[in-house]
This record gives structure tokens, C-alpha cells and sequence, in this order.
């Protein structure tokens, strides 16, 4: 199948089924495919937090990767910091990132390519690697370069897509709690003889100062239908 078919396949997916790893690892794999001379690639999503989300073609890999996230040094980190690719045609001859370099040549690598994508503070690595030397020199303006800024585009509609469905459930439980709240409300307005507004003012008071959810106050108040708590209810009004 052409690069530019692939391509156009991949970001037809649903963003509701894409979690990050899933991304990486259907880039990963794309890239090799339409890379000559490539044994393996890494791809990985740096931006503010803890979690990294990464995925690689062949488990050897994760401990390149692992290196040079441990030790602060490597073509990942140097790609990171410089925003742009970072390669070497031959790690035999490059003295550059030690402990890097030492596990690549033992896993038999050669030569690699880091290419950097952001997106929305969202960056995504893409690494490239080869048995041969020089192998990699063309892989920034090939297909794998719109392999990655395509997969740096949908990683940013899905965490979008994944922050509006957060929003649509806290939207809906507020939604599900405000026939009880508002009943509450119509209490509380009762026993004080007081407005809507004071009202709903008193039920948010107790819920703050007994760390305690609006809905499950209101909640309280509708069990009791008010009873027994003129007392405490008039005492937030002063």
C-alpha cells in the first residue's frame, strides 16, 4: 500500500478509540514500513506530567529509549531540547551520548534519526534505526516526516476529544443532581422565608464548610424535608 494511502487510513480512526499508545504504536510501525534499510523505530509523547506514553517495534528498543530518559543524553533529549531532527549516520564513529551509543552498538544498531513533531505543547518523537551506516540520511524529507506530523495532529484532537467527553460527564452529573438541588432550594426558602438566591447561597455555605457535595447537602436537606434544621439554617444567614 502507498505511504500517502496509509496515511490517509490511519487518521480516518476514531479519536474515541485512539488512545496515545495505540497512536505510537501505529506510527512506529508505518514508519518501517515505508522506510528502506530500517530495522526498528521508537516514538514517544513528551509535554507537562509525569506520563510519557511510548511505544517501539521491538522490545530492545525500550532500553534505548529508557537510557537516554534516565540519563538526560541522546538524540531524544537533544531533539526535545533543539526542536529539530537529530541524527547519526554512524554511532561507531560518533562519540556523542556514551551510554547511548554503547547499548545501540550492542544491539547491533549503526545509525538513527530522532524527529521531533509539537503540537498545542504536545511534542512527539519519532525514532529511526538502522543496522547499516548511513542508512537514514533522507528519512527527515521522506514520508515518515508526514507520518509524524500527522500523528502529532491527531494525538492533539484526541486529548481534546477525551477533555470534552470529561466535561460532558461532570455537565451531565450536574445535570442528574439539580432536581434535587433546586427541590432543596425550595426548603430551605420555606423555613427562612428567604429568596432563590439566598437560598442556594446557604446549601453551597454548609457544602464548603462541611466538605461535603452540593447534591449530597441537598440531598440531606430533601431527606428531612427541612425539619429540625431551622435552627442551623437561620444561623448562616448572619
Amino acid at each position: 500500500m502507498p505511504a500517502h494511502d496509509r496515511v490517509g487510513r490511519w487518521g480516518d480512526q476514531s479519536a474515541e478509540a485512539a488512545l496515545p499508545g495505540r497512536r505510537l504504536s501505529e506510527l512506529v510501525e508505518q514508519a518501517v514500513r515505508c522506510t528502506a534499510d530500517c530495522c526498528g523505530a521508537s516514538s514517544m509523547v513528551a509535554e507537562a506530567g509525569p506520563e510519557r506514553p511510548a511505544a517501539v517495534t521491538h522490545p530492545d528498543l525500550a532500553g534505548l529509549v529508557a537510557v537516554q530518559l534516565r540519563s538526560g543524553d541522546g538524540p531524544i533529549p537533544a531533539a526535545l531540547e533543539r526542536g529539530e531532527p537529530v541524527d547519526s549516520a554512524d554511532l561507531l564513529r560518533d562519540e556523542r551520548w556514551p551510554e547511548y551509543r554503547a547499548m545501540a552498538l550492542d544491539s547491533g544498531v549503526r545509525s538513527s534519526v530522532t524527529l521531533p513533531f509539537r503540537r498545542s505543547g504536545l511534542t512527539v518523537t519519532l525514532s529511526l534505526y538502522s543496522f547499516r551506516p548511513g542508512a537514514l540520511e533522507d528519512v527527515v524529507h521522506g514520508p515518515v516526516h508526514a507520518l509524524g506530523e500527522l500523528a502529532a495532529s491527531c494525538l492533539v484532537r484526541d486529548r481534546s476529544y477525551r477533555a470534552a467527553l470529561s466535561e460532558l460527564d461532570h455537565l451531565g452529573t450536574a445535570l442528574r443532581s439539580r432536581p434535587v438541588v433546586d427541590q432543596a432550594c425550595g426548603i430551605v426558602m420555606h423555613v427562612l422565608g428567604c429568596d432563590a438566591d439566598t437560598a442556594f447561597g446557604v446549601l453551597r455555605r454548609i457544602s464548603q464548610g462541611t466538605n461535603r457535595k452540593l447534591s449530597d447537602v441537598a440531598a440531606g436537606v430533601v431527606g428531612r424535608r427541612g425539619r429540625g434544621l431551622e435552627r442551623d439554617l437561620a444561623a448562616l444567614l448572619n
